[in-house]
């Protein structure tokens, strides 16, 4: 076999492909991965048929395409595999029940001597679990790959396409069948779970209602806050021996949520992370499998969170397969794998398929260079670090509650060795937080900024507001927290400058406005910081998008008025919004840990709180005594 791949952009079709190349040729498979739109999926598989009319065409949108070496997004690549001695089937099945979807296309692709199917589906309907459940009861032995389509992140419409006909829903696919047509497939992860496990407390096939007892999407919020990332961050299980990643690729009203695949209640689950380690590592060299053919095509088929997690490493690793034999694909929104007889559905996996009709020996894979991946090392370290950090943290407070639960019913001493543990964890956090941020301060000074390491510091910068919080609350009731003399307008305008890369991201901005240039107060440096820092960080999270949050300092007489104005949704309950874990139904506000953390202190320094929440402004004002002495 022999496999030819093409990249479009625009114009005509004919001036990328010479089909003259394949006038002749029989069993002609054409794969079309379109990163653009539904017209040009259509342009070109009616463009292709009008030449190659006895050619095999299936097609799917994308959320990038695989070419050769090279990672493109809003092309679309074509590939055309030419096999002399394998005979090629489609159909494609438009049912609303998944699991019949796949029988029914099981059924009608399979025979005797079938040795592959490549199947892709719509990306935002299917139910890809169910439809791999139906493929499986029809044949369980029959290997598998594709995916789900893409639509470039957005989650609303994909499309897929087999020889003329376009759908938005439904499952198209390709069998390949032959006597001496060889397949081999392998698959790589690189997410690892992070934090504590959590249980799947309520679900409906692929919809999530409950985790641990509380609304999905409260789940996230608390712990990812209300903008976390659909693909980056996915709820890792382990079935059936396969380590395997849910992502979200639906929100609901309820306050439920459509996952890539099925969860079962009881499940229990962690949030995955990227393994910045894991990911440098060459696939060819890590996936034994390929190595077992004299290896004529690739086809590969990678959740869309790798390309967008870490783009140069992925990059380099697709590299790699090119090196040996033609390579394309595309990034889905799930992908299908066969193992031990099961079908699988998948989330941030790289799955390859290897193909080969040589009856020669197996050649060996070429190996890459490693040079070029030592130029991102020190990034990728850096990641490694953050996420070293958050792991050992999370499980040392993971070993350490499992022992407290184990003795909390002999001795109430456990609460005070459970927050000695959290002391102590406190103390470890600051060393390895502050040099993520002076190795990213000399990386920019080395190599100038980059938006990855910016990201990176508007996280470690959020980390570093949630350590204080957890350092204060711990250490609290063992320090007297002396009183010094603060110009108040130098120091808040500190702050705002520390989170001021936090609020660009968020694609907002402070305004900072003050009727003196000093204000002094006598107050406490720590509780002032949780005061200023958690109303800065609310803001940031809750005001509307290209909003402006106004930050005001003006002294009237004997007291001093600082206030955070913000665009953001009214709050339906503002006497409860101080409350611990409160969340409102209704708005996006936040669940009140560091609002309640800030009536605390006020409380215990006469600090008075005013509260206006209407639907164009919401505003927090402190009115503190100001020091004139």
């Amino acid at each position: 076999m022999k496999t030819y791949n093409f990249c479009y952009e625009i114009g005509p079709l004919q001036s990328v492909i010479d089909f003259t190349l394949f006038t002749h040729k029989q069993n002609i498979l054409v794969q079309i991965f379109c990163g653009q739109d539904k017209k040009v999926l259509k342009y070109i598989s009616e463009t292709i048929l009008s030449y190659l009319p006895h050619a095999i065409c299936i097609g799917t949108t994308t959320d990038g395409e695989i070419y050769g070496e090279s990672i493109t997004t809003l092309r679309t690549v074509i590939s055309i595999s030419i096999f002399k001695r394998t005979h090629i089937k489609t159909a494609y099945v438009n049912n609303d029940d998944p699991f019949q979807c796949g029988v029914k296309i099981a059924s009608d692709l399979i025979t005797p001597n079938t040795k592959l199917l490549i199947l892709f589906s719509d990306g935002t309907h299917m139910n890809a679990e169910e439809f791999l459940k139906g493929v499986e009861s029809f044949n369980a032995t029959v290997p598998i790959c594709g995916g789900m389509a893409g639509d470039n992140g957005n989650f609303v419409q994909t499309y897929i396409s087999s020889q003329n006909t376009l759908l938005n829903q439904g499952v198209v696919g390709v069998s390949l069948n032959s006597d001496v047509l060889k397949v081999t497939t392998d698959y790589k992860f690189d997410w690892k779970p992070i934090g504590l496990k959590h249980t799947i407390t309520k679900v409906q096939n692929n919809r999530v209602y409950q985790i641990d007892d509380m609304k999905a999407t409260y789940f996230y919020d608390k712990y990812l806050g209300s903008n976390f990332s659909q693909t980056e961050f996915p709820l890792i299980l382990e079935k059936n021996g396969i380590t395997m990643a849910r992502a979200v690729i639906g929100k609901h009203e309820d306050g439920s949520l459509s996952y890539s695949g099925n969860l079962s209640e009881g499940d229990q689950v962690r949030i995955g992370f990227g393994d910045a380690q894991s990911l440098m590592r060459d696939p060819i060299e890590v996936l034994e499998n390929l190595q077992s053919i004299n290896v004529e095509t690739f086809f590969i088929f990678s959740c869309m969170a790798r390309r967008r997690f870490m783009p140069f490493l992925i990059k380099l690793g697709i590299g790699s397969f090119s090196k040996t034999a033609p390579t394309s694909g595309f990034f889905t929104y799930s992908e299908f794998y066969h193992q031990n007889e099961h079908h699988k559905l998948l989330n941030q996996t790289l799955t390859v398929v290897a193909l080969s009709e040589s009856h020669k020996d197996t050649l060996p894979i070429k190996n890459t260079g490693k040079e070029k991946k030592r130029k991102h090392t020190l990034y990728a370290k850096t990641i490694e670090s953050l996420t070293h950090l958050i792991e050992q943290s999370a499980s040392d407070y993971d070993k350490q509650s499992k022992r407290l639960e184990k003795q909390i019913n002999y001795s109430n001493n456990l609460l005070a060795s459970h927050r000695q543990f959290l002391q102590y964890t406190v103390h470890e956090m600051n060393s390895p937080l502050s040099i993520i941020m002076s190795n990213i301060e000399l990386h920019e000074m080395e190599f100038e900024k980059s938006v990855y390491l910016e990201n990176i510091e508007v996280a470690a910068k959020s980390i570093f507001s949630m350590y204080d919080d957890l350092s204060y609350l711990v250490r609290k009731d063992h320090i007297h927290y002396t009183r010094r003399k603060i110009n108040l307008v130098d120091y808040v305008r500190s702050r705002i400058d520390f989170f001021a890369q936090v609020a660009d991201k968020a694609k907002s901005m402070f305004v900072f406005e003050t009727n003196y240039s000093d204000i002094y107060i006598l107050f406490n440096d720590t509780k002032l910081q949780r005061i200023v820092d958690n109303n800065l960080t609310n803001a940031i999270k809750y005001t509307f998008e290209n909003k402006k949050i106004v930050v005001t300092l003006y002294q009237e007489q004997d007291y001093c008025h600082f206030s955070i104005a913000s665009h953001s949704r009214k709050i339906q309950k503002p006497e409860k919004i101080f409350e611990e874990y409160y969340r409102e139904e209704v708005s996006q506000e936040g669940f009140g840990l560091g609002l309640n953390l800030v009536k605390r202190i006020c409380k215990e320094e006469n600090v008075k709180i005013t509260l206006h929440s209407d639907e164009d402004i919401t505003s927090f004002s402190y009115q503190f005594k100001v020091d004139n002495t």
